[in-house]
């Protein structure tokens, strides 16, 4: 079957790319961000969890079309990469009845399909990206750091809250003009809270987001973290919403 050894080939491209990579994505993102990856075939899915798990993405995988469909109206992901080929319901149907029930999670279609008219069909069912089959890995990631921005309504990868500013690009943080050395899960925190200053973020988002779906996580993980981070800004940078989750004011500490 063509499909087939499409996939055979984009197997062997990964493998590829994460040998050549390191493991450190050669600049890529580092920041941990929760991506559910909805793939049937088990080969072709595991490569692509450990490539963007190599570069410190948090990877939920899925491999039906039912599946998927509720994780996406859960809505806990940031994005979610959706093939269309899937068991159960096509990756289409997925798509059309996610964004029916208006959820707004970005998604990257993934296919082999690769026609015009296909290509057409997923961006008007909802698809806010389209990648054919067999693709690059720094392709992928570009897209899912551009994505990632438009989402958030950023037009660089730089965030500036008050006197705290995170450069995506670098994976640098400063407060108030000092340099910040944070780990990368730490960074993942500072960026999630930073990217919706002035909102509340519900406990569950942040594990989600930082852990995954498929993780066991620590009572209290989350708490550790966030006072790992408020050691290295201040307590104030980070406000606590009791029994709801947490917060970065517009104008921190």
């Amino acid at each position: 079957m063509p499909g087939r050894r499409v996939k055979s080939g984009f197997r062997k491209r990964f493998a590829s790319l994460m040998h050549d990579s390191g493991g450190n994505g050669h600049g890529m993102r580092k920041e941990r961000m929760h991506i559910i990856l909805v793939e049937d075939d088990p080969q072709l899915g595991a490569a692509i969890q450990r490539a963007l798990e190599r570069l410190a993405y948090t990877v939920s995988w899925l491999r039906s079309g039912r599946e998927a469909l509720i994780a996406l109206r859960d809505e806990t992901a940031d994005l979610v990469l959706l093939d269309l080929g899937l068991p159960g319901m096509d990756g289409l149907d997925v798509l059309v009845e996610a964004r029916r029930a208006h959820v707004k999670t970005p998604v990257i279609v993934m296919t082999a399909r690769d026609g015009v008219q296909a290509r057409v069909h997923g961006l008007d069912a909802g698809a806010d990206d389209y990648l054919i089959k067999p693709f690059h890995l720094e392709e992928l990631c570009a897209r899912i750091r551009s994505l990632s921005r438009r989402s958030q309504g950023l037009a660089a990868n730089r965030i500036e809250v008050g006197a705290l500013v995170l450069d995506l690009g670098t994976s640098q943080v400063t407060f108030r003009g000092e340099a910040v050395e944070l780990t990368r899960r730490e960074f993942a925190l500072l960026q999630i809270l930073l990217e919706r200053a002035g909102r509340l973020v519900r406990r569950e988002s942040l594990i989600n987001s930082l852990y995954g779906l498929d993780n066991v996580v620590g009572d209290n993980a989350l708490e550790v973290l966030i006072h790992t981070l408020r050691k290295k800004l201040s307590y104030d940078a980070v406000r606590t919403v009791r029994g709801f989750g947490y917060m970065i004011p517009r104008d921190p500490e």
